[in-house]
């Protein structure tokens, strides 16, 4: 089958099994954590500062890691990511068993959890390319996407469950050592050091290197659009999702931590089939079009969320629009990967994610501030509608529209 003919190369089966493993341990410690800062706090603007906290060092680190990614051998700057981001987690795990966690603890945490995931992200869609031909990229980016998702509909069930039935401290700690599977799963890719080290680049001094990526981001007008159209998107958006859905299906649904899981295996259920779609596909067409018009759809289901609707409509919700993202996630992973050069590509895909994210601790603390005071459906009725609004704009650019 096509969509898993990327399986037939050892090195990325490696580091997607690894993955896959991992990211169901964030699903779970997705879950965990929400619920936990809502028990212990039930304040919106707590919600939002915890992400913040996460988000901002890596916004920080992000340049940095994009040229360590060109400059260092990728496998190894994942490897070390995977083993710091599972010792931070082992952490809250122990605070969390013998009762002595605190907020300022998760705070202090998600700041070394986001300064060493600054450098995996980029080294992931970097080292694609040096272990998958072009024409397997299409199936390795979708399979990367469907594990993310699958265990995104199995880990927050199995989140909620594991709460319900033990506490947050246990699902805690089955992220911590998701961790660790992954760091053991990238161990096979460690001894290929010359095929991933760019000799050249580490020659340049730092700087220059960063430049270089910035030169080449602002050469491509679809590329710097589409980066500056994220980060207000994400603000919108992103922000509004992550911060006042708890809160939403709290208070407005009157539900509990199994329906907050139940939205996001159903986000990520739709993802999944965007994924099937996308991964059967050797050559995708009208890549511009389509990737903005899953944003314009993304949006409208994030307003959807803030309408008085019942839970089967926002699970339908949720459906559609994990399919939206992960069709313009998935589109647009495999435009950097074939149209930025290799050696360039740690670095713009760092400054593609520090562009795109760069304001989403502001989201953060406007959609916890704002859920306090106008409520989370209407925070995620405005945040979709200003989405939308955004996508729609992309889309009139001519750069964008061509783009195939």
């Amino acid at each position: 089958m096509t969509f898993v003919s990327s399986l037939r190369y050892s090195a990325f089966a490696f580091l997607w099994s690894g993955q896959t493993v991992s990211r169901l341990g964030d699903h779970l410690f997705r879950v965990a954590m929400a619920w936990w800062v809502l028990q212990k706090t039930g304040s919106g603007a707590a919600m939002g500062a915890v992400l913040i906290f996460a988000s901002v060092p890596m916004l920080l680190f992000l340049l940095i890691g994009g040229v360590a990614v060109d400059r260092f051998s990728r496998a190894r700057v994942m490897f070390i990511s995977d083993v710091g981001r599972g010792i931070t987690v082992a952490l809250i795990t122990a605070l969390a068993f013998t009762d002595k966690l605190e907020l300022w603890h998760v705070y202090a945490s998600s700041v070394l959890f986001g300064s060493v995931s600054a450098f995996f992200q980029p080294a992931y869609v970097a080292i694609i390319p040096d272990i998958v031909p072009s024409e397997g990229r299409p199936s390795a980016n979708s399979l990367t996407a469907l594990s993310g998702q699958l265990t995104g509909i199995l880990g927050p069930a199995i989140g909620a469950l594991v709460i319900a039935q033990f506490n947050t401290a246990f699902a805690f700690g089955l992220d911590a050592a998701s961790f660790f599977i992954s760091a053991l799963c990238l161990i096979p890719l460690l001894p290929h050091t010359t095929a991933l080290t760019r000799a050249d680049q580490a020659r340049k001094a730092p700087l220059s290197a960063l430049r270089e990526g910035v030169r080449a981001v602002f050469a491509a007008p679809w590329l710097w659009i589409t980066i500056l159209l994220a980060g207000f998107m994400n603000l919108t958006a992103a922000g509004p999702y992550s911060v006042a859905l708890p809160f939403m299906v709290k208070t407005n649904l009157n539900n509990d931590v199994q329906a907050l899981g139940w939205l996001y295996s159903a986000a990520s259920l739709g993802s999944v089939a965007a994924a099937f779609w996308l991964g059967r596909k050797t050559r995708l067409r009208h890549r511009g079009a389509s990737a903005y018009l899953g944003l314009v759809v993304w949006g409208i289901g994030i307003a959807v969320l803030g309408l008085p609707v019942g839970l089967a409509s926002v699970l339908v919700a949720s459906f559609v629009l994990g399919v939206a993202l992960n069709v313009f996630n998935l589109i647009w992973t495999n435009t950097l990967q074939e149209m930025v050069a290799p050696d360039l590509l740690g670095r713009v895909s760092s400054i593609d994610f520090l562009g795109s994210f760069v304001l989403l601790p502001i989201g953060y603390g406007l959609a916890g501030w704002a859920s306090d005071w106008i409520g989370a459906t209407n925070v995620l009725l405005i945040g979709g509608v200003l989405t939308a609004l955004l996508a729609l704009v992309g889309l009139a650019q001519r750069s964008i529209r061509q783009l195939d």
